[in-house]
C-alpha cells in the first residue's frame, strides 16, 4: 500500500482541504474544525483545487471526501462570503471541478463521500453532487438558507427534489428546518447510515470497491447517468451505444472475458 500526501495549492497560507493518495483512492479532507468546516471563499478555491487534481490524475479511480473534526460542515461562511458573492467566489473555469456540479468541467470520475455531525446547506449539496454518501446516525441536517434570506444556489433545488420528490422534499426546503440521519435515509439523499464513528471506515471500505471496477466503465456509466440527469432519459438512452466501441475493444474489456474465463479477480488497467 502506498500513500502520498500534499497540500492542494492556493492563495491561502493555511490548508483548509487536506489531500493523500492511498494506492487507486483520494482521500480529500474538510480541515476548519474551528469553524465546524464553513465554507469561505478560501475553502471553496482549495476543495476545487483538490478535486481538479484528482480528476487529472490517471492512477486515481475514486475520491473520498471527509471532514476532519466532530462535524462534516455548517455550510457556507456567510460573513466571509458577504462581499464576495459577485467576486468570482462560486465561478469556476472550464478546466476546473465545480464540487457542486453547477459550472466548471464536468467531473468523469467517482466520488464517495462520509458525513457526520453537522451538515448543513452547502453540505448537503455536496452530498447531493456525489455518488455515495455514507452518514453517521449522529448526522444533523438543514437546508436553512431560507432562513438566511437566501435560497439554495449548489443544486439542492434540483437534486433534493428530484432525489426525495417534490412532496417530501418542499417542506424542508421551504422551511429550513433540522431533519436527523434516518429521515435523510428516508427521502434519499444518503446511501446508509452506519453507527457513530464508522463512516470513514465504511466509506473507505466501498471507495476500494468501487476501485477493483473497470475504470473506462465507470468513466461511461457514470457520464450516461450524468447524460440523463441532466439532459433527460430519451437524450441519455440515445447516446448510450456511443460509449460501446471503444469499451469493447479496450485492454480492460480483454482482461474481464479472461478473469470470467479464469475463475479469477480482474486486474483492470484503465487501457
Amino acid at each position: 500500500m502506498t500513500t502520498e500526501s500534499n497540500n492542494s495549492n492556493s492563495t491561502s497560507n493555511d490548508t483548509r482541504i487536506t489531500y493523500e493518495t492511498q494506492d487507486y483512492i483520494c482521500l480529500i479532507g474538510l480541515n476548519r474544525g474551528d469553524k465546524r468546516n464553513a465554507f469561505d471563499s478560501h475553502m471553496i478555491k482549495q476543495l476545487s483545487e483538490a478535486l481538479t487534481q484528482y480528476e487529472n490524475d490517471a492512477n486515481l479511480r475514486c475520491v473520498l471526501i471527509f471532514a476532519h473534526g466532530e462535524h462534516f460542515t455548517a455550510g457556507l461562511d456567510l460573513m466571509e462570503l458577504q462581499d464576495k458573492w459577485n467576486k468570482g467566489a462560486f465561478e469556476f473555469a472550464a478546466d476546473e471541478i465545480d464540487p457542486w456540479g453547477i459550472g466548471g468541467k464536468l467531473r468523469s470520475k467517482p466520488i464517495v463521500v462520509a458525513v457526520q455531525g453537522t451538515c448543513f446547506t452547502a453540505g448537503i449539496e455536496l452530498m447531493l453532487n456525489s455518488d455515495v454518501v455514507i452518514a453517521s446516525d449522529n448526522c444533523n441536517f438543514a437546508q436553512m438558507e431560507v432562513q438566511r434570506g437566501i435560497m439554495p444556489f449548489g443544486g439542492a433545488t434540483v437534486r433534493f427534489v428530484a432525489a426525495a420528490g417534490w412532496q417530501k422534499a418542499m417542506p424542508y426546503l421551504l422551511t429550513g428546518k433540522a431533519f436527523d440521519a434516518q429521515t435523510a435515509d428516508r427521502l434519499n439523499l444518503v446511501s446508509e447510515v452506519v453507527a457513530n464513528g464508522e463512516e470513514y471506515e465504511r466509506a473507505l471500505t466501498i471507495a476500494q470497491e468501487i476501485c477493483n471496477a473497470a475504470p473506462l466503465g465507470m468513466q461511461g456509466l457514470l457520464s450516461s447517468a450524468q447524460d440523463a440527469s441532466r439532459n433527460g432519459a430519451a437524450a441519455a438512452l440515445a447516446n448510450i451505444h456511443s460509449y460501446l466501441p471503444p469499451l469493447f475493444h479496450s485492454e480492460d474489456a480483454k482482461e474481464g472475458v479472461m478473469a470470467m474465463v479464469e475463475r479469477r479477480e480482474a486486474e483492470f488497467v484503465g487501457k
